[in-house]
């Protein structure tokens, strides 16, 4: 479970902290030694940025996003539901506080922005509006997009901004995630002046993230609910193995097979011939919400022959090719970190040796064969058992980031770790 820290120690005067906080930035920042240690989520952030060039002296000038573009965004992030909910708890702590809500997009583009005239006079000075992009590539260390880059939520405070014209600001954000597949589906956050700092902000919008997140569970168990419904006539009426799965590859009903929870579908569907590492050659039928797959039985060309795991975006995403196709999917940060570390030792890793690579303790191999479990099921013939390893016939490709300082950046794997320090 990961711990909400405040920016602000316990106890800590804001105005004294705020001001140390200044001369950390400036030492750190220069190459000396800081009074005192960033906190490391911050620390990290500012050597990514470092780094990548970013000019820390200047506010990049990027254009916010025309009315076309910021309405498809938010018919395309699937948060306008969670508004009211967002809007009911979060509101009126902004407005009693001088600050404004945001709600972004897992891109961190502010979709909507709600709260008082002054506070919204005074962001719109910042250019914090409606369609700008707050993504920590682009505007250095925030709350929205550092959260979204380490997965957790942050309160990012005065000279914890990488950017020098961000300081007189105080965010707290948190991600809003899918809670089924994992994947972040935006942002929301609590921005203001700095004066307007409170420890206990970071928790308020933590929990009303979670909160988001149960409300998309409900939702999800009410369509696999009617496409359960849908499906069973269909199925009573085929003859061999058949499921019925919603877009999100979860499994509403099955005939014939022993299906899995969830079948990690390819990033694009389409109807006809598909090929999933989890159950093979399929053909695909539209269904109303969701898809039937039939598989069509093992043969010659479902074996795969190359893998290609990308990890030089945002969310890391593995291919796998063979003589019937291609199929891409995302990956959770566990399993790009167990399959980066198979990648790196082709001969095989043991259970204690892969929870060394993770978790820096050789003993947590429950964990580690749970987690190999799960992404077998994702991945199919293409990862083997005893010593678990990526079959030796599959090419395999790693694509990592430049600089390599960005890799995984969410994850505290020792793997990881080194092949941060190069």
């Amino acid at each position: 479970m990961t711990v909400v820290q405040s920016a602000l120690p316990p106890g800590a005067d804001p105005w004294v902290h705020t001001r140390l906080l200044a001369r950390v930035r400036a030492a750190a920042l220069a190459g000396g030694t800081p009074p005192a240690a960033p906190r490391p989520v911050i620390g990290a952030s500012w050597r990514r940025l470092r780094g990548s060039g970013l000019d820390p002296s200047r506010t990049p000038d990027v254009a916010p996003l025309d009315g076309a573009e910021l309405e498809r965004r938010r018919a395309e992030s699937g948060l306008a539901p969670l508004l009211p909910l967002l809007r009911e708890r979060l509101l009126p702590v902004a407005r009693d506080a001088g600050q404004v809500l945001v709600v972004g997009d897992a891109g961190c583009r502010v979709l909507w922005r709600e709260g008082g005239a002054e506070v919204r006079r005074r962001a719109d000075r910042l250019g914090f509006v409606e369609g700008s992009s707050w993504d920590e590539d682009v505007v250095g260390t925030n709350a929205i997009g550092t959260s979204v880059v380490v997965r957790a939520a942050l309160q990012v405070h005065a000279a914890e901004h990488y950017a020098e014209g961000h300081q007189p600001w105080t965010c707290a954000a948190a991600p809003l995630r899918d809670p089924v597949t994992g994947r972040v589906l935006g942002v929301v956050d609590l921005s203001g002046p700095a004066s307007t700092v409170h420890p206990s902000t970071i928790a308020l919008v933590d929990a009303v993230a979670l909160l988001a997140g149960q409300e998309l569970l409900r939702a999800h168990t009410r369509h696999v609910e009617r496409l359960r419904t849908l499906a069973a006539p269909i199925l009573a009426r085929l003859t061999g193995p058949a499921l019925v799965v919603g877009v999100d590859g979860c499994t509403a009903a099955a005939t014939g097979l022993a299906a899995p929870d969830r079948v990690a579908l390819p990033e694009e569907v389409h109807p006809g011939a598909a090929w999933v590492p989890a159950l093979g050659r399929c053909t695909v039928e539209p269904l109303p919400g969701g898809w039937l797959l039939r598989p069509q039985g093992p043969g010659d060309d479902d074996r795969p022959a190359g893998l290609v795991l990308d990890l030089t975006g945002a969310r890391p995403q593995v291919q796998v090719t063979g003589a019937s196709g291609s199929w891409t999917a995302g990956l959770s940060l566990r399993h790009a970190e167990i399959l980066l570390a198979l990648t790196r030792h082709p001969a095989g890793r043991s259970a204690a040796a892969l929870a060394a690579d993770l978790f820096g303790d050789p003993t947590r191999t429950v964990t580690v064969r749970a987690e190999v479990s799960r992404l077998r099921r994702t991945l199919g013939s293409v990862l083997l058992t005893q010593p678990y390893r990526v079959d030796e016939d599959v090419a395999v490709e790693v694509r990592l980031p430049t600089p390599v300082a960005r890799l995984l950046p969410a994850s505290t794997a020792p793997l990881v770790e080194a092949l941060r320090r190069g």
